[in-house]
């Protein structure tokens, strides 16, 4: 193929689709390349789009959620055909449940190549389209279109992924487009609120609010907040929505769903409620012990949400699908402020929980988070990997803004902490980034490390070291079973930070933990810090 200058490729079907996303607000890319996805990825460069090598298009997936939250615009993952699209696959469905909107940009060969050539073919579009909120194919004329679409689909609603399978022919045909056709953004309609809805929040005398992941999204905090302090009504969250209002508040009971202590606390409390108010609550992050935890014939159950109720987790008296802060604002606007739980269960709660989860323990995983927590700046973004010490984590970690504490809490899977901490700091390099990770979740991505290095990026990862898989561990033998595929060797994990490039440190107390946090917050590099515990620590604290 010849070689071509600047302008002769201004007008590849490639460079509309890249020229939509950097309109989008998007300024980073991720993934493995390939001799499919060449011409995308020199389209997005052109367009201002850096374009970033990962090791694995799993963790490059992680590292686009890690700068959407941070920006705000969508996350891009670029995979060559078919063993890099079915690499990314784990992070797509993550995606897709835990509502991250993520282009996914593949490269596939052109038609009438594919009828008679079958080395590494697959149906891209068939593999994920039960994962993605829909799937393309580009073509030339409707390049233009198709990632106008792209963009809208994996915004609007719930977020999600939206593929882009891009034949090579076509991404490198010259087309000359009458304009860039984009529609406008849609603008919700937020009509007056149902008379019943207010009159149900004016008369309750023990109303609870269950705040989840569509009211982060739609950035529904201030309203969320004005609400609840105006009215009284003390606010559950669930774990992606930690941080809506800040978790030191007198109204703020803390993240529900996963740890059995603390929804033995929050769901008795929320059985007694006489006015449920669901505000952008999905329950894909909850676990059974909150199905139909309540009667919607028997307590006013106010449902606001993006979509309708399809998932029958739970169920309302009365389902409003809109806008989550608007719609809250518009129920409650002239409601005067009235006395709410008189007998201060509230404040119980509150105290149960910090009782639940104390802070004081000498060593083992809590206190790990805790000394973490209180050497690290408030506004510090922690990423968190699946495990116990995740639900353990999400307890105790006391944040203030949304999107500062990022996991996987819907697909809940294993190796995120490490790419999400590292896309939060390309977005944000002047934030503090701290992940964590169990010892198996933080070999199943050890070699991004090198990606680290190579882009400079001063992370801190806390590895918790206890050679097992804890949290499978635990169930194993409080189920009486034999210890059967649970524990690995005691690898030197500090050691493996230093082999990168990087700094590598193994804690075994508070006091050398507190040094190493402090150390880390000062170098120029990442920093590995083991930290050995017994597995046995997160017996009876989760």
């Amino acid at each position: 193929m010849p070689v071509t200058t600047p302008d002769q490729t201004e007008n590849r079907a490639a460079d509309y689709l890249a020229r939509r996303l950097y309109g989008a607000g998007c300024r980073h890319a991720f993934g493995m390349p390939g001799g499919e996805v060449l011409t995308v990825m020199d389209a997005l460069a052109r367009a201002g789009i850096e374009v970033t090598l990962a090791r694995h298009e799993n963790a490059a997936a992680f590292m686009a959620e890690g700068v959407w939250h941070r920006t705000g615009a969508p996350g891009i993952l670029i995979a060559t055909l078919g063993p890099g699209v079915l690499n990314g696959v784990n992070a797509i469905a993550n995606a897709h449940q835990d509502r991250v909107p993520l282009i996914v940009i593949s490269g596939c060969v052109d038609a009438d190549e594919a009828l008679t050539y079958s080395h590494q073919i697959l149906d891209h579009e068939a593999v994920l389209a039960p994962i993605t909120k829909a799937t393309f194919r580009l073509t030339a004329q409707g390049a233009d279109v198709i990632a106008d679409k792209a963009v809208g689909i994996a915004t609007e609603g719930r977020p999600g992924p939206v593929h882009i399978d891009v034949p090579i022919s076509v991404a490198d045909m010259r087309v000359t487009l009458p304009r860039l056709r984009r529609r406008p953004d849609a603008v919700p309609m937020v009509p007056a609120a149902p008379e019943e809805a207010r009159d149900w929040l004016a008369g309750a005398e023990r109303p609870v609010m269950i705040v989840g992941l569509d009211a982060v999204n739609e950035a529904a905090g201030a309203a969320i907040l004005e609400v609840a302090e105006r009215l009284n009504i003390p606010v559950i969250t669930s774990y992606k929505a930690k941080g809506i209002i800040p978790e030191t508040h007198e109204l703020c009971l803390g993240g529900a769903g996963l740890s059995p202590l603390a929804d033995g606390l929050l769901v008795p409390l929320v059985e007694r409620a006489d006015l449920i108010l669901c505000v952008g609550y999905d329950p894909i992050e909850m676990r059974p012990g909150w199905r139909e935890i309540w009667d919607p014939a028997q307590v006013r159950v106010i449902d606001i949400a993006a979509v309708p109720n399809d998932q029958y987790m739970h169920q309302a008296t009365m389902n409003i699908v809109g806008a989550c802060g608007p719609s809250l604002a518009a129920i409650a606007e002239g409601i005067a402020p009235r006395t709410t739980w008189a007998g201060g269960e509230v404040t119980a709660a509150r105290d149960a929980l910090a009782r639940a989860f104390p802070t004081d323990d000498d060593w083992g995983a809590a206190a790990v988070i805790a000394e973490a927590r209180a050497v690290l700046p408030e506004d510090t973004i922690a990423t968190v990997d699946s495990g116990a010490h995740r639900i353990l984590l999400s307890q105790m970690w006391v944040t203030h803004h949304p999107r500062s504490v990022l996991q996987s809490t819907a697909l809940c899977t294993m190796g995120c902490a490490v790419p999400l901490a590292m896309g939060a700091k390309i977005a944000t390099p002047e934030a503090t980034v701290v992940s964590f990770s169990g010892d198996a979740g933080f070999l199943m991505v050890a070699g991004e490390l090198s990606t680290v290095v190579e882009l400079n990026l001063p992370v801190i990862f806390v590895v918790f070291v206890d050679a097992s898989l804890a949290l499978i561990e635990k169930k194993q033998r409080e189920r009486q079973m034999v210890n059967l595929a649970v524990d690995f060797g005691h690898h030197d994990f500090a050691a493996i930070g230093q082999a990168f490039g990087g700094n590598g440190v193994r804690v075994t107390n508070r006091a050398e933990l507190r040094a190493a946090l402090e150390a880390a917050q000062q170098a120029d590099t990442f920093t590995v810090i083991a930290a050995e515990i017994d597995r046995g620590s997160y017996d009876n604290r989760i």
